[in-house]
């Protein structure tokens, strides 16, 4: 029986599925992730929209600030480097890169709007 995933924090801004005592660590794990143009956070900018564990495999739904982002393989490459130590050994990472719905100012976080001067 899976357990029921605790809310996520409203910070975090993205559903998570999966075992709760893994949403903490996943979620700071994202936190660290920047945008390298931005200098923010990619969970603060409200690039991810939702994260799944289960079976073997975390599963996250990203998106970038444009469909031709320059910078997305190295956003990827960031997302593996800190999530792979605080999965469960031999978990895979699939990053889905979605545009629907398209990603707008909106989707930031507070913090991420005071750091940006808005």
């Amino acid at each position: 029986m899976n357990p029921i995933p605790e809310p996520v924090p409203p910070e975090a801004g993205f559903p998570f599925e999966g075992d709760a005592a893994l949403q903490e660590p996943v979620v700071e794990a994202l936190r660290r992730v920047l945008d390298p143009e931005l200098g923010l956070s990619i969970v603060d900018l409200g690039l991810v929209y939702g994260v799944e564990i289960a079976d073997g495999l975390a599963r996250i739904r990203l998106t970038m600030t444009s469909a031709g982002c320059p910078l997305s393989d190295l956003i990827i490459d960031d997302i593996h480097t800190e999530l792979e130590p605080v999965l469960p050994p031999r978990h895979e990472i699939e990053i889905e890169l979605c545009w629907d719905p398209p990603w707008t100012p909106d989707r930031m976080s507070a913090r991420a709007r005071l750091q940006l001067g808005g």
